[in-house]
């Protein structure tokens, strides 16, 4: 086929797949439509459609990559409401819909596979669908604007259609821009620290302004810095060169004057461009009220900026003769008090419109200064007292009554506390959207081994985030600062050299270390002094420099780069990277300082600050304290030193610069964290283990939200209100977010059917364990002689899991006795389960009896059993505590599917052993005796001493234990509202 041909099948394919707006349909009869006027005698065969395919003709792959992906993508759309999003079954829909042959199916199977990215979880309240295909697909102006822009960036079809979908699904729960009523509506989504929430915002701002919204108001930080930044952005990607520049003619340098970006932007050319000023083209302009250098100030000409032409004058704005040919108006504002105080002054002088006018508020780290922080115990009766930002947004939301408010933030914890009842406060009402984890993220799942099924002593850098990515402060010798140093020079050698042999230069633009260990700036200034010390002191560039950085090589980033570096080019030595080190100190040290310290308070502080990621490369080492854990994005990251402590979990995980995308080079990047043996016996301390405490507390809340978003009936399980209960704490001492943002929080119940219940925070003193150990050793004379063997092979992970255990069966009330006199090191985490189980013996009908499981040794070589206080002998488990006092987990990976199984969690196995004990209400324990000393010191002739075992378990609830055959959580919300502090949902 000539050039000329392969055009016109490329046109023709385009053509007919533009008019499938709504659903896929059959493509050969359109496709002989779009052929017919034009090109009457294309060859239209699905053998030519496959050869050009096979031949690697990359445009039409690219068309219809982006059409299949929508289609995998789509939610619930009415050509196919019984597949789910991005599965097979989805795909094989599409493929039938547009009446492709089996051959053709399998060559785009192929080369466009199935994604196999999340979707966001979604809870919500009811809501009257208004933002349908046909709705969204009939205005798309500054969206395609936007996915051009993401597309030319080198994101992916599916990336782009998971960021289609998570933003329609926050757009569609707002209140409909035409509808007569005014209606506001309050939402929350969350994301991941660093992992994009500006993306999808971006993404929310342009669906809403496309479908009439003509106000947006972005909150974006409490810095100049942080708000500029999100200005720029969403200039950039979202608003474009035609709206900035405002009719001003480019080529004109004197019409340019005041206008941003332009001669002094080195990307301006990347803005987005429109190919003209949208209203001349079809669709409506935005004009900017605040701009990258001036945030929103007094309207210097009166009010008119913030008024709306009518084309039909006695209609109201909303009307849609009206509201589609309105500009847009869109703000990027810093949550300052003086800031809002002059946009909420100048929106009191506007009479009439604003009563008519659609707006959006987002709501950039919206934990941070929104939330009210004022004690309600110290209100007067009856009258709410607010802090200054929280008061200014909640007036906000008064004057603009068709105002919708979406909060963005990694650490939701606080906004969720908020009483539900108080109407003009910032509770997500109408929803909660939980962002999928976007791939290619490293995220805290990246830096520890959450459930890894791999023994301590078989861990490598290769099945161990730990061992690749994670370091302590200090080794035999002492402090590893410098040690830090040497990896973040020869890290940057190794990006050299990966962009000498080719990898994108984007990838490494940026080149930074992050040192983090105090939020005194006295102690700033002395850190930044002693890296500068020990940079002219003990150069990598000498001859003992470079005998450092080579042992480092071998004994660290040679190891990992070859388990991990995923087909990146790598060094066979470090005599290679030699050449690189020289040019990499010399990038880093370009200023005559590898550091830069950034600790400022102030706006001007950060003005004169030489870190610019937009303007300029930086290679630099950061030294900072609260202003680098919030907001501020250190673009290219690679290593980080880290050592200060907080007693707030949304606190800490906003610390964790570390994680983000690391195109290139993850395998490079290495975090220096404080260890317990840093602070000596002081276990509060110790950061990793405490950020691997809020990644399970985080983990849980996303997976409770993921649990409960499935619809009953067509009907939500839980509504935003209902929220706060699946906030959990692991650690006592890391509450979930400040004191002052918890005035509503209560936890009372979580009902777990079919789920695993593993409670890790066991006793450490002998008598608590004695105590513990005495209250098992009753069920232990039950079990039954023989073991026996099990194996599940699990249909999702393709799998097979073995588990040999000794069995026995005890009653509900047996199994309470138990566990409602255990004693804990903290048991506030299983407390909420434990009330559940309480519940179930006033309904005995859930539940008949539980099967007890004591897993035993497969292997002879490393059978450790003993008798305890007399029982049967058992197998023990040898292990040691997180640093936290908490196990990091209880039941072994292998086996958890029998447990589950036998609580009816999971399908039927053909395995008769373990059929043979699945019955309809009965759930299933694992209990693991787990000792921590050496045996020689804990068993004596064959016997463990009760004070030296922890007797741990995970337990799985039957299916069968949920009333009225629904999962259902009963939970605390102090809801003003209400009479009782205690709302229960069925």
């Amino acid at each position: 086929m000539s050039d000329d041909d392969a055009n016109i099948l490329l046109e023709i394919h385009t053509s007919a797949l533009a008019g499938m707006v709504n659903s896929p349909r059959h493509f050969a009869r359109w496709a002989a439509l779009a052929a017919d006027e034009d090109h009457p005698d294309a060859d239209l065969t699905e053998e030519t459609f496959r050869a050009r395919l096979v031949g690697g003709d990359e445009a039409l792959l690219a068309l219809w990559s982006r059409h299949l992906n929508d289609w995998d993508f789509a939610e619930s759309p009415l050509w196919s409401p019984e597949t789910a999003p991005r599965t097979l079954a989805r795909r094989v829909a599409v493929y039938e819909r547009l009446r492709l042959g089996e051959d053709l199916r399998k060559v785009l199977d192929e080369a466009v596979r199935v994604s196999v990215i999340a979707g966001p979880t979604v809870i919500t309240r009811e809501f009257t669908p208004w933002y349908t295909q046909e709705r969204a697909a009939a205005r798309t102006f500054y969206w395609r604007a936007y996915e051009r822009k993401l597309r030319d960036k080198g994101w992916s079809d599916a990336a782009i259609a998971s960021l289609d979908g998570a933003s329609r699904a926050v757009v569609e729960r707002l209140s409909n821009p035409e509808q007569p009523a005014a209606r506001q509506a309050k939402g929350l989504v969350v994301g991941y620290v660093q992992s994009g929430k500006t993306a999808n915002f971006t993404g929310v701002a342009a669906k809403a302004i496309d479908a009439g919204y003509r106000l947006v108001i972005v909150l974006g930080g409490t810095l100049n810095m942080l708000r500029a930044q999100t200005q720029r952005r969403i200039d950039m990607e979202l608003i474009g060169q035609e709206n900035i520049l405002g009719g001003a003619d480019p080529s004109d340098v004197d019409s340019l004057v005041g206008i941003d970006y332009v001669g002094d932007d080195a990307e301006w050319d990347d803005f987005v461009s429109h190919g003209g000023r949208p209203s001349t083209r079809g669709s409506f302009d935005i004009d900017r009220l605040t701009t990258r250098d001036k945030d929103y100030k007094s309207l210097a000409t009166g009010i008119r900026a913030l008024e709306y032409d009518k084309r039909e004058r006695t209609l109201p704005l909303h009307d849609p003769s009206n509201l589609h040919h309105a500009a847009a108006r869109v703000m990027v504002v810093k949550k300052n008090k003086a800031v809002l105080t002059k946009l909420v002054k100048d929106l009191k002088q506007i009479h009439g419109i604003l009563g008519e006018l659609p707006a959006l508020i987002i709501d950039d780290e919206s934990d941070q200064a929104s939330v009210n922080t004022s004690n309600p115990k110290k209100w007067e009766q009856g009258r709410t007292e607010r802090t200054a930002i929280n008061s200014l947004i909640s007036q906000l939301l008064t004057l603009l009554p068709r105002a919708q408010y979406v909060g963005y933030t990694a650490t939701p914890f606080a906004n969720v506390f908020v009483d539900p009842s108080d109407g003009e406060d910032i509770f997500p009402s109408d929803f909660l959207i939980s962002l999928p984890r976007p791939t290619g993220y490293m995220g805290v799942q990246d830096f520890h081994d959450l459930d890894s099924p791999v023994e301590e002593g078989e861990r490598t850098v290769a099945n161990s985030q730990e061992k690749a990515h994670v370091r302590g402060i200090y080794d035999s010798t002492g402090d590893r600062l410098q040690e830090a140093m040497d990896a973040f020079v020869l890290s940057g050698a190794l990006k050299l050299y990966r962009l000498a042999a080719g990898v994108p230069e984007k990838n490494f633009r940026h080149h930074t270390m992050l040192v983090h260990e105090s939020v005194k700036m006295d102690d700033h200034a002395k850190l930044a002094l002693r890296i500068n010390t020990m940079w002219h002191e003990a150069p990598q560039t000498s001859a003992p420099g470079h005998a450092r950085l080579a042992a480092l090589w071998e004994s660290d980033f040679a190891a990992v780069s070859d388990a991990r570096a995923d087909g990146l080019p790598c060094p066979a030595s470090y005599d290679e990277l030699r050449q690189h080190v020289s040019r990499a100190r010399q990038l880093i040290g370009s200023t005559g300082t590898p550091v830069i310290v950034v600790n400022g308070d102030s706006d001007r502080y950060f003005d004169q600050l030489d870190l610019d990621f937009d303007s300029s490369n930086v290679w630099k080492i950061l030294v900072g304290g609260t202003k680098l854990s919030r907001g501020f994005t250190v673009e290219g990251l690679t290593i980080t030193y880290y050592r200060r402590t907080t007693q707030q979990a949304d606190t800490l995980m906003q610390m964790g610069r570390w994680f983000g995308f690391r195109p290139g080079y993850r395998d490079l990047v290495r975090l220096y964290i404080g260890r317990e043996e840093t602070y000596g016996r002081d276990k509060s301390a110790d950061l990793y283990e405490a950020f691997e405490a809020v990644c399970r507390d985080e983990e849980l809340f996303r997976e409770q939200l993921s649990r409960y978003a499935e619809l009953v009936d067509g009907r939500p399980q839980l509504t935003p209100s209902q929220v706060p209960p699946l906030v959990s704490q692991h650690l006592p001492w890391l509450k979930p977010a400040a004191r002052n943002k918890m005035f509503n929080a209560e936890l009372v119940e979580v009902r777990s059917p079919g789920q695993i219940i593993e409670p890790t925070a066991h006793p450490n003193s002998a008598v608590d364990l004695h105590h513990n150990t005495m209250l098992w050793r009753p069920l232990l004379d039950g079990f039954q002689a023989e073991r026996e063997e099990f194996t599940y092979h699990h249909p999702a992970t393709g799998r097979t899991y073995r588990l040999s255990a000794l069995l026995r069966t005890l009653s509900h009330a047996r199994l309470m006795d138990v566990l409602q006199n255990l004693r804990w090191w903290n048991a506030a985490p299983f407390a909420p389960h434990l009330e559940y189980l309480n519940s179930l013996l006033t309904t005995p009908h859930l539940v008949d009896d539980w099967l007890l499981i004591s897993p035993q040794h497969t292997s002879t070589t490393r059978a450790l059993t003993a008798s305890i206080a007399g029982s049967t002998p058992l197998a023990l488990s040898h292990r040691q505590r997180r640093r936290v006092e908490i196990f990091g987990s209880i039941s072994d990976p292998k086996h958890r599917a029998t447990a589950l199984r036998i609580a009816g969690a999971l399908p039927c196995t053909e395995d008769a052993v373990t059929e043979r004990h699945v019955r309809p209400r009965r759930g299933s324990i694992l209990l693991y005796p787990v000792i921590e000393d050496a045996p020689a010191t804990t068993i004596v002739n064959g016997t463990v001493d009760p004070a030296k075992v922890a007797m741990v378990f995970s337990l799985v609830p039957p299916v069968s234990a949920s009333p009225n055959g629904q999962p259902v959580v009963r939970f605390r919300a102090i809801d003003s509202g209400r009479d009782a502090a205690i709302i229960e949902t069925a």
